[in-house]
Order: C-alpha cells, then structure tokens, then sequence
C-alpha cells in the first residue's frame, strides 16, 4: 500500500506541472486575477454583485465566446466599467492569451 500511496503521489508531481503549462498559466491567471469576482466557474460570485450591482460578472456566456481575442484582451489590460486593467501590467502577451483561452474554456 506505500509504494502505491509513493506512486500516485509521484505521478502528481509529474502531471500537475505538466496540466498548468498544458493550459499556458491561464487558469492559475485566472485564480489569481479574476476569480474573485467573475468566480470558479466564470458565472459572476453573487456577492460581488451585490456589491458592484454589475450584471456582467458572468463571462460564462455565448456574449463571451463571440467575442473575438482582441476584444477580451482590451477588456483584460484596460478594465471595463468597475474591472480595474490589471493584466497589462502584471502578464506577459503570453500570460495574457492564455487567460483569454481559460475565459474561453468556462463557456464550455
């Protein structure tokens, strides 16, 4: 039963790593920046809504995933009403795109 418990835990330590540069660091962006208002799922935290009245803390929508790259990217390093631009100044274009691509997956 140890060496199982070692296995499994070795190949955590080998796929965790591997799944954050699969998704670029978009998720953890995300967790890190957004998650706190747009929430887990990209469907809006109801208390923050209740805070900043905004209707639009759910990015989790088909409005989202029509939007094209370049138009969340502006949204992402300039703020929009109430969201302050916070990517321009701490992500990388990189960093940036693949936050893009996170906000994209939770649509899904």
């Amino acid at each position: 039963m140890r060496k199982k418990m070692l296995w499994l835990c070795g190949l955590l330590m080998v796929a965790a790593p591997a799944a954050m540069a699969a998704d670029g660091g978009g998720k953890a962006n995300y967790d890190k920046l957004c998650v706190s208002c747009h929430g887990a799922d990209g469907k809006g935290n109801p208390a923050m809504a209740k805070v900043f009245g905004e209707k639009e803390l759910n990015i989790a929508t088909k409005e989202t995933a029509a939007k094209k790259d370049d138009e969340l990217l502006k949204v992402i390093t300039e703020g929009r009403g109430k969201m302050p631009a916070s990517g321009a100044k701490t992500l990388s274009k990189e960093d940036q795109k693949a936050l893009v691509g996170h906000v994209r997956s939770l649509g899904k």
